[in-house]
């Protein structure tokens, strides 16, 4: 199947079949960086790379992957364009499509990276917004796939804030590829229940189960543990309260053991607070996934730019 010409805004708009070819993609152009062959799909292509928000992964990852395939990355910082300032989205998006030929958004709207997709003409890609971190997923999935070979059926507990882009886009993702998904936070902050309500009608099709509950005995026979700051970006000022809140919840070695098995993995989508959502004894024990999760965010983007705009998938240099 082609996703040629299709922009990447949140999972919803993609089928089990679709991520599971974004993945195969993305293990295989990994398998050629290692070997040092990079591609020529992204030859003379022109790629904007536009964040509000400030980034590690998600820039250094669109970054490298275009520049394996051939094309030219373009960051445009908040202080770079006048989007939604001085000019509206609609408009900057008319512009930047006749003159980019993909276009990446990291900020803070949904809305913003859907209006981009509209108005542009071009494949837009959301690099995270508050609602949504889509590629991120493809990365949590394909360290899943590395570490026990498959994804359905596998147990998943995210552990935190559960109303957060993270655990909204874990739930759409592991829903629709036979995931078995759990939300463990307090009450105050569990997911809006239409996303939950929809999820699950993803998990009638593929045999996964979606749980969103405050009992910590839900880890119990958990194959993945995953977590994620307790204050996204923006809400700094809500720090001490979430802190307060979510304590009970920290993944800890106490939290480990209840899962009952000695094979049980965290993944964390960093940066991480040690010391908050997770201890750096239980962090440090892990880091060798953690960081290999940190790798596939490069070769998962990589495979969506390849995939969504690339002029051959996969050609050898």
């Amino acid at each position: 199947m082609s996703l040629k010409g299709r922009s990447f805004l949140t999972l919803k708009d993609f089928t089990p079949e679709e991520i599971g070819e974004l993945l195969d993609l993305a293990a295989d152009l990994k398998k050629k960086k290692k070997q040092g062959i990079t591609g020529n799909s992204l030859k003379g292509k022109n790629i904007a790379l536009i964040f509000e928000k400030p980034s590690t992964r998600t820039r250094c990852s669109f970054t490298i992957g275009c520049v394996d395939e051939g094309g030219h990355p373009e960051y445009l910082g908040r202080d770079d364009i006048q989007l939604g300032h001085k000019e509206s989205v609609k408009d900057t998006a008319r512009v930047l499509g006749r003159m980019f030929d993909g276009i990446e958004f990291r900020g803070f709207s949904q809305k913003t990276v859907e209006d981009l997709a509209l108005y542009s003409g071009v494949p837009v890609w959301n690099g995270l917004t508050d609602e949504y971190h889509p590629t991120q997923i493809l990365a949590d999935f394909l360290t899943i796939r590395e570490q026990f070979g498959t994804l359905a059926g596998i147990s998943l507990v995210f552990v935190g804030d559960g109303r957060n882009n993270m655990a909204n886009s874990l739930m759409i993702g592991s829903s629709k590829m036979g995931v078995h998904f759990t939300i463990l936070a307090p009450k105050q902050l569990w997911p809006k229940e239409s996303l939950v309500a929809l999820c699950r009608t993803y998990a009638k099709e593929s045999g996964s189960q979606i749980t969103v509950t405050d009992d910590i005995n839900a880890v119990s026979g958990a194959d993945v543990l995953y977590t994620d700051v307790w204050c996204s970006m923006g809400e700094e000022d809500k720090a001490a309260e979430r802190v307060a809140l979510l304590r009970p919840y920290q993944v800890n070695a106490e939290l480990f053991a209840s899962t009952g098995k000695d094979s049980t993995i965290l993944l964390h989508c960093l940066p991480a607070v040690k010391g908050n959502e997770v201890t750096e004894d239980i962090f440090e024990k892990y880091a060798d996934v953690i960081f290999d999760e940190a790798e596939n965010r490069m070769h998962t983007i990589k495979a969506v730019m390849v995939a969504t705009l690339g002029d051959t998938v996969g050609k050898e240099a």
